[in-house]
């Protein structure tokens, strides 16, 4: 990934950064802001890199100090919540609790952080801009092979790091003992599940039309995408409440769901 720190206008402890920071951190939100905009009114296979980076008037090689594609820009948002997690984990104490409580509690808090992440607000209003570009982003992904498969890597290789800062922080041995690498996987299995509910509340089935441009689609023979009958439209991005109960719930659930019992196929 070109850039490990989440967005955001503060430092360690609170500081505000240096103002070459914030005009870096100004740059990169911009290009995840006009790269979602982009990509969902276009498709997003209809959006070359050329075309983000002189929208937003920048250079290439400047989009590459931030992000390592079109991809990585685009799946920033969640990206940056997960990065959150690891330095939360890290400065966490444990104090006695569970492995499972100390992963959901540091996700919850890197949950909190994602309030201030980002320069103005979302299209609701609520919770600064992020909520706002992950709605954007998940629903992006859901229709583009490229962005899951990216995904998919980058929640590999922060499962990797999260079992590194266990090792590292709380001395728990992950090469020789599953139980670590099962609590991580759960959690982040929860949080999908937490995420998909989230983003289906700002979802209604509907024809998609100009006034909805998230009906724009990547299917092959629609160069730049184009809306489709049938496409989902966009309510409002619910806010950060709603997903950390979410995310609360289903890692309460987590224990039932290991002890849940199958009796047979149906009739």
């Amino acid at each position: 990934m070109g850039n490990d720190k989440p967005a955001g206008g503060q430092g360690e402890g609170g500081a505000r950064l240096p103002l070459r920071e914030r005009k870096k951190l100004r740059t990169r939100e911009t290009l995840i802001d006009t790269a979602l905009e982009l990509f969902t009114a276009r498709g997003f296979g209809g959006v070359t890199l050329d075309e983000l980076c002189d929208t937003v008037e920048t250079s290439k090689r400047t989009f590459f100090r931030h992000f390592t594609s079109k991809e990585d820009v685009a799946m920033a948002p969640t990206q940056d919540l997960w990065l959150a997690w690891l330095e939360e984990l890290r400065a966490g104490t444990p104090d006695g609790r569970t492995l499972l409580d100390v992963l959901r509690d540091s996700l919850l808090a890197a949950l909190e952080r994602m309030r201030t992440a980002g320069a103005g607000p979302d299209r609701t209003g609520r919770d600064g801009a992020w909520a706002g570009r992950v709605l954007l982003s998940r629903q992006l992904a859901g229709r583009t092979p490229s962005m899951n498969a990216h995904g998919l890597r980058f929640c590999e290789e922060t499962s990797h790091r999260a079992l590194a800062v266990l090792d590292e922080r709380f001395g728990l041995r992950t090469e020789d003992d599953p139980r670590p690498r099962l609590a991580v996987d759960m959690v982040v299995a929860a949080f999908h599940w937490a995420m998909e509910s989230w983003v289906a509340l700002a979802v209604a089935p509907g024809p998609a039309d100009a006034s909805h441009p998230t009906g724009a689609s990547d299917a092959p023979g629609t160069p730049g995408g184009s809306g489709t009958a049938g496409a989902p439209r966009t309510v409002e991005a619910p806010g950060i409440d709603e997903l950390a109960a979410r995310t609360r719930a289903a890692c309460a659930a987590l224990p039932e769901s290991l002890t849940l019992t199958v009796d047979g196929p149906r009739p």
